[in-house]
Order: C-alpha cells, then sequence, then structure tokens
C-alpha cells in the first residue's frame, strides 16, 4: 500500500526521476515546483503539481489539501557560482525555503523530511579522503553554507517536534534530464557542446576530482531511506575519484567530437578534490552505486543525442 508523498522540485531533473519511481511503487505523489529550472512535460501523469514557489505563503493550501505523510525537499538554488555572486537570493532559496517547508510540514502532521544536502559542498576541502559522514564540515561557498544551515534546521526540528528526518549528502549527480544550462553538470555541458559540435572551456586544470554519481543511483537511495522511522545522515555517491579532464575525455570519445581541449580560469568558491565514503549507507540498507560512470556517461550522452534529433 502505498503513502502520500510530497516532493519538491518534482520538475526537475532529480526530482521528476524520483516522482517516477514513486508513482511506479504506487504511492500517491504530490509535486511543488516554480519550474524556473524544471519542466512541466518531465512530471509523471499520476503525479499532481502545483506551480509555487516554496518561499511563498500559498504552500501552506497545498499541505492544508494533501496532508503528505512523507516530504522529500529536492527543490533549492544549486549554482555555486550563483550562490558566490548573489548569496542573499541562495539565502532565501535555500534556507528561507527550507524553513517555509518545515514549518507547514509540522503543522500538518507530515511524519518524516528526507532533505537533498550536498556532499560535495559541506566538507569543503576535505582532509580525509573519501570523506565519512562525521568529516568536518567546513563549506566555502553560501551554497554549501545554506545546506549545512539545512541540516541543522531539521535537527532542530526533530529535536523539538519529533518530525523525523534524513539527510542525503549527494556527490555530484549526472545523468538525463540534467540541464545544460548555467552551472548544472559539467557532465551535461560537456555532452550537449559537443554534440553540437561547440567548443566546451574545462575551468582551472581540470585536476579537479568529482565523486560522480548516477540519477537511477541517487533515486534508489532516496527509495531505501524513505521510510518514516528510517532517520539520519547519510553520503550517497560512488567512493570514486574522477577528475573533471577524464570525464571530458569519455564524452569527447563517446560524441566523437573534434573539439580542442580548453581551459579556463577557476570557479569561485570550487574545491579541488571531492569523493565521498558511502559505506554507511551500504551497510545500513544494502545499497550500492550500481552504474558504473562509463555506463552512466553513456546513458546521458545518448539521451542527450535523441533530443537533439
Amino acid at each position: 500500500m502505498g503513502v502520500k508523498v510530497l516532493v519538491t522540485g518534482g520538475a526537475g531533473f532529480i526530482g521528476s526521476h524520483l516522482v517516477d519511481r514513486l508513482v511506479q511503487e504506487g504511492n500517491e505523489v504530490v509535486v511543488i515546483d516554480n519550474l524556473s529550472t524544471g519542466k512541466r512535460k518531465q512530471v509523471n501523469k499520476k503525479a499532481v503539481l502545483y506551480k509555487t514557489d516554496i518561499r511563498s505563503k500559498r504552500i501552506e493550501r497545498v499541505f492544508r489539501k494533501e496532508r503528505p505523510l512523507i516530504v522529500v525537499h529536492l527543490a533549492a538554488q544549486m549554482n555555486v557560482r550563483l550562490s558566490t555572486e548573489d548569496p542573499v537570493f541562495d539565502a532565501d532559496v535555500n534556507i528561507l525555503g527550507t524553513l517555509n517547508i518545515l514549518e507547514h510540514a509540522v503543522k500538518h502532521g507530515v511524519r518524516k523530511v528526507s532533505f537533498a544536502s550536498s556532499g560535495g559542498a559541506i566538507y569543503g576541502e576535505q582532509e580525509v579522503y573519501p570523506a565519512g559522514e562525521s568529516h568536518r564540515t567546513d563549506p566555502m561557498s553560501p551554497y554549501g553554507i545554506s545546506k549545512l544551515a539545512g541540516e541543522k534546521y531539521l535537527a532542530y526540528y526533530t529535536n523539538t517536534t519529533g518530525l523525523r528526518h534524513v539527510a542525503l549528502r549527494f556527490g555530484n549527480v549526472y545523468g538525463p534530464r540534467q540541464e545544460p544550462e548555467g552551472e548544472a553538470g559539467v557532465i551535461a555541458i560537456f555532452s550537449k557542446l559537443m554534440l553540437e559540435g561547440g567548443q566546451p572551456i574545462i575551468n582551472g586544470t581540470g585536476k579537479q576530482t568529482r565523486d560522480f554519481v548516477y540519477v537511477d543511483d541517487i533515486v534508489d537511495a532516496l527509495m531505501v531511506t524513505l521510510g518514516e522511522d528510517i532517520q539520519g545522515t547519510f553520503n550517497v555517491g560512488t567512493g570514486q575519484e574522477t577528475t573533471v579532464n577524464e570525464c571530458y575525455g569519455i564524452i569527447k570519445e563517446l560524441t566523437e567530437s573534434t573539439c580542442k581541449d580548453l581551459f579556463g580560469a577557476a570557479k569561485k568558491g570550487e574545491q579541488l578534490r571531492s569523493v565521498l565514503d558511502v559505506r554507511k549507507l551500504s551497510e545500513t540498507f544494502g545499497w550500492d552505486p550500481q552504474v558504473s560512470l562509463s555506463e552512466g556517461l553513456k546513458m546521458t550522452v545518448e539521451f542527450f543525442q535523441a533530443k537533439a534529433k
């Protein structure tokens, strides 16, 4: 028997994949998305979509009418560069928006919130590789700070109201439906540009590393931690460190691009190495990433190829 789940950001990249899975497994799904980056056409036909902003007072009506049991909070300002240029906007969406959701969740009987945090951004420059959940948190960007604040507010609500929560610290998520505009994923940006015969620019030396994790593995992690009794903070990644240059090289082969290897200035607030220790999630739930980088990149490039036709 399914439950009613509210997904914020459910028209977006990760959210739309999660909504598909929730519907497929027989849950009632409600989506809140302002469609600033999400797309209406990506929302599963069986889900109910409310086009509204997580900062809006209209959120109250959605909670009152729908009364979800579980909330998965994915909606966010997720552009690291934009957060350094406009920290106030970043905090408005990621801190005040999250508080708006939490206040209504408590008021309208939600039992649990699953929160998308960032394993890349909140640890800052790592001291240990890979970083476990107990690694000190020292974010280098306002985005990382706002995600860490979200975790702290969740803990506060859990302590004072009994609202249960899970914080999932995602690595660098990539895959079909990722927006190649803006800061999004470097993989989406490279794929689209190379397929169009464009010229991507690698920020910095390209030797910076990331823990690239395929979107289906993220959805699996959200699903195994969804139960209302499950609580805790978990990293979600692959435990594999990959340089941006390696990624670039694989995509170049897959797209048969003849572009040059051009390097630009490094990005502000971006750490040099990032890789997550995912043993806690693996040992607690038997979750393991299923999709290798080469396989995931192939499926991502195929998605952009099909879209270009």
